[in-house]
């Protein structure tokens, strides 16, 4: 029975085959392609138990050609392979490659889950989609800060009056168009290709009975439903709806030594878009929405207590334990009892 440890980068993957006693059968280094490397194992495929590579941009093509070629292949956790292999006094790749094969000799590996190719592709158009929005928000704060130099302060606008506003500040000091005309040109195309795409989104997103159970959740809408649909893609593989708020990274950090047992902020590991898009739901739910929900009572009266920024990334977290739970269920949201809404703050 043979193991192999790939340590995959941009251009080419160095490879190592060790039997059930670690003793280096074969090693070397092929593209980064999967065909390449399905091409390598070939003369071991009938002896080989298992290929272990690390999460990284190009795994999951990777990983997906080779278990398209009838391979045994596991995508590993990226930090704790980290570990294990930080013990080796030597980084090179071909002692990475040592190293991940005898990860899988032993057993010593946490799996990854490989999302699938639909949830892949559309994450790719979410991910496409808030590069548009960051980056046309970072051109409206440039053109505020040029324009507030001159004394002409743009204030609270509608986005679709953003560009009528600038122009009419604009004819007070003419001499500024030249600097601000382009960014603004440049501003406008954006909006209309996020546009496009949130229509694109939409008249997906309705067709999708599992985002629409998702939306019955108050603050949730169409871009954190779809989102939260692709980031978790098999809700079977959590052992429960808790384990998502920590996969998320919205759990506390906790440190314990001996005497020592100290609670920190979240840990912010996991998908930061997502995660950004549950605190915002719960911005919304907390802040805007005007029916009253269980989670809403409880959000806010902790707010009383530990402040509104702290709420809310505790609702979040209450958020993505909600969404899978009704995932699993097939049941839509539960707003609660009437009688039970608190006092206005």
């Amino acid at each position: 029975m043979l193991f192999a440890g790939l340590d995959i980068s941009l251009r080419n993957t160095a490879f190592c085959v060790v039997d059930e006693l670690g003793a280096i059968v074969a090693e070397g280094s092929t593209l980064s392609d999967p065909g390449a490397l399905a091409a390598k194992l070939e003369g071991w495929r009938t002896d080989l138990a298992l290929v272990g590579l690390e999460a990284c941009p190009l795994s999951e093509w990777i990983y997906a050609g080779l278990v398209d070629a009838g391979i045994e292949a596991r995508c590993i956790e990226t930090r704790h392979a980290q570990r294990f292999l930080s013990t080796r006094p030597n980084k090179t790749d071909r002692n990475d490659a040592r190293g991940i094969a005898a990860m899988m000799r032993l057993g010593h590996f946490k799996p990854v889950h490989v999302k699938s190719k639909a949830a892949q592709l559309q994450r790719a158009v979410l991910v496409g989609r808030a590069q548009i929005v960051s980056t046309m928000l970072q051109i409206e704060n440039t053109i505020r800060g040029l324009m507030r130099v001159q004394g002409l302060k743009i204030g609270k606008v509608h986005r679709n009056r953003y560009s009528e506003r600038v122009r009419e500040l604009c004819q007070r000091a003419p001499l500024l168009l030249p600097a601000v005309e382009p960014l603004l040109e440049a501003r406008d195309t954006m909006r209309a290709q996020q546009v496009k795409m949130d229509r694109a989104l939409v008249r997906t997103i309705r067709e999708d009975p599992i985002c629409r159970l998702l939306m019955t959740v108050p603050g949730v809408g169409p871009i954190t439903a779809l989102a939260f649909k692709v980031t978790v893609d098999d809700p079977a593989r959590f052992s429960s709806s808790k384990a998502v708020a920590a996969h998320l990274g919205l759990t506390p950090r906790v440190y314990q030594s001996g005497e020592i047992d100290r609670s920190g902020h979240i840990s912010k590991i996991g998908d930061k878009l997502m995660r950004h898009l549950l605190t915002e739901a719960a911005t919304a739910l907390l802040t805007r929405s005007r029916k009253w929900c269980a989670l809403k009572a409880w959000g806010t009266r902790l707010a009383r207590k530990v402040g509104m920024a702290k709420a809310i990334v505790a609702v979040a977290r209450k958020l993505a334990v909600t969404l899978h739970s009704m995932w699993l269920s097939n049941e839509p949201f539960r707003f609660g009892a009437a009688d039970a809404a608190p006092n206005a703050p």
